[in-house]
């Protein structure tokens, strides 16, 4: 029997399938190895998970995202380096590919990285654990000779259309279901963006390539996934779903043609978005889109050609509009404490958050501030200037790029950012006949921007505690 492929996702705090270790897994040559992914936030001890596999296994990899999951993918790695030190221990991901060599230099316990793309990587890296081959003929990885971090030649981006269909039958999908609290399945039609927001680390990690699955293998995979685990939604989470008209438009017009059972959300660029006419959004509608993630960071042209953002403000107005016509659900988040941002650049973000939160109480302008991520474009510029970054993987545990301060804002703005934040929420979310008061009053803070004696939010916070809105 072959031995098995452990793959693990560490805990984080939000519930999306692991669609990077499936990703892995899928692409598995199951006459080599049995794939075996083990969720962390599934499992109330995930080590008492984890044991009774690893005799049988070839290499574990782990999943590590910046922030948090650092702190545990590194105690989980030392605890099954303990229950068996010849076991290789892989890391891959957004901060292992950002710091392959920092990671291996400090991390003694993980004995390869795999930089980027990782479904041919870890093919390779398999059959060189099992034959005892050369690390050097693995393109896309780092390791250690001699003690020393090496790194391999980088490796091409694989056409998506050459790698295997997900298989969720890895996932205990009803589980994730349940935590989600609808049946909604995590799907990517893509990798890589071809964008370049200086913000990003994905430049970086891809090079602004990407490759997308063909449209009659996307609809039929999910055909086949919606029939058999009844799935009601599906939650696309490519970078960049709508980089081609025709592609989307025809995918919409197949899922109708379909009597496709589930609706669907995805991300959108405002000038992708702006490119798609009236009756393309009609279409989309009809084909159960029911709501757009759309990359606004900004309401200062200023500041979002500091961020790269290559869109224009009337193009945010246009999907918006088009949003609330087709009654299209808008997530518009904003950045603010970008460096160099001035007053006026924060005023200017303001009224065009509010301005897209008043258009439907479906809309949500989530408030984020600024916080270098590793890898992109201005984090490497201000570490130029003098910035200091974490240095240490338990300072980059710490890191919290949903953060509620910057250094590039002072506190009294902060202060305004926040009371934006939540009376624009209260303001124009749902209506209820009950609240119609206080929301107005709520809107008349927005409209004017008084936010002082805020006794009504003393008191809503009292009666029903709000999630943090920044």
């Amino acid at each position: 029997m072959p031995p098995k492929l452990l793959l693990y996702q560490p805990r984080c705090a939000f519930f999306t399938m692991p669609l990077g270790p499936l990703a892995v897994a899928s692409a598995a040559d199951r006459e080599r190895v049995r794939p075996m992914i083990i969720d962390g936030r599934l499992e109330a001890d995930p080590m008492a998970a984890i044991e009774p596999h690893l005799d049988e296994a070839i290499c574990f990899g782990v999943s590590v995202l910046t922030g948090a999951p650092i702190d545990e993918a590194l105690m989980i790695s030392r605890r099954v380096k303990a229950h068996r030190p010849d076991l290789p221990v892989v890391w891959g991901g957004w901060h292992p590919s950002l710091f392959p060599l920092e990671v291996l230099a400090e991390a003694d316990c993980v004995d390869v990285v795999v930089r980027g793309q990782g479904e041919r990587s870890m093919q390779d890296l398999i059959g060189c654990f099992a034959k005892g081959g050369d690390l050097f003929g693995v393109a896309g990885i780092a390791f250690r000779e001699n003690g020393e971090p090496r790194m391999t030649a980088t490796r091409p981006l694989e056409p998506y259309e050459r790698l295997p269909a997900a298989d969720y039958s890895l996932l205990p999908v009803e589980r994730y279901f349940t935590l989600k609290k609808r049946r909604q399945l995590d799907y990517v039609t893509s990798i890589g963006c071809h964008y370049r927001c200086r913000f990003c680390a994905d430049p970086a990690v891809f090079n602004r390539q990407r490759s997308a699955i063909p449209l009659d293998r996307v609809v039929a995979e999910l055909s086949e996934l919606a029939g058999r685990h009844g799935v009601d939604d599906v939650n696309f989470q490519d970078e960049t779903f709508f980089s081609s008209r025709r592609w989307t438009v025809e995918l919409a017009t197949k899922l109708i043609d379909r009597g496709a059972p589930f609706t669907w959300a995805a991300t959108m660029r405002a000038d992708q978005g702006a490119r798609l006419t009236d009756d393309d959004f009609r279409l989309l509608a009809r084909s159960g889109l029911r709501k757009l993630l759309i990359g606004v960071e900004s309401g200062s042209p200023s500041m979002l050609e500091v961020l790269g953002k290559d869109i224009a403000l009337d193009e945010i107005e246009t999907v918006a509009e088009r949003c609330r016509d087709h009654k299209i659900a808008a997530t518009c988040p904003f950045i603010f404490g970008i460096p160099g941002e001035d007053a006026a650049d924060v005023e200017a973000s303001l009224r065009l958050a509010l301005r897209l939160k008043s258009m439907s109480w479906k809309n949500t302008t989530p408030f984020f501030f600024y916080k270098p991520y590793p890898g992109s474009e201005i984090s490497d510029q201000i570490v130029a200037d003098g910035h200091q970054l974490p240095r240490t993987l338990e300072e980059w545990s710490r890191f919290d790029y949903v953060t509620t301060s910057s250094p590039w804002v002072d506190e009294t703005t902060i202060r305004r950012i926040r009371m934006a934040a939540f009376f624009s929420q209260l303001g124009w979310g749902r209506p209820r006949w009950w609240a119609s008061p206080i929301q107005a009053l709520a809107r008349w803070r927005c409209r004017s921007g008084r936010f002082n004696l805020p006794v009504e939010k003393a008191l809503v916070e009292r009666l029903r505690p709000q999630p943090p809105l920044v």
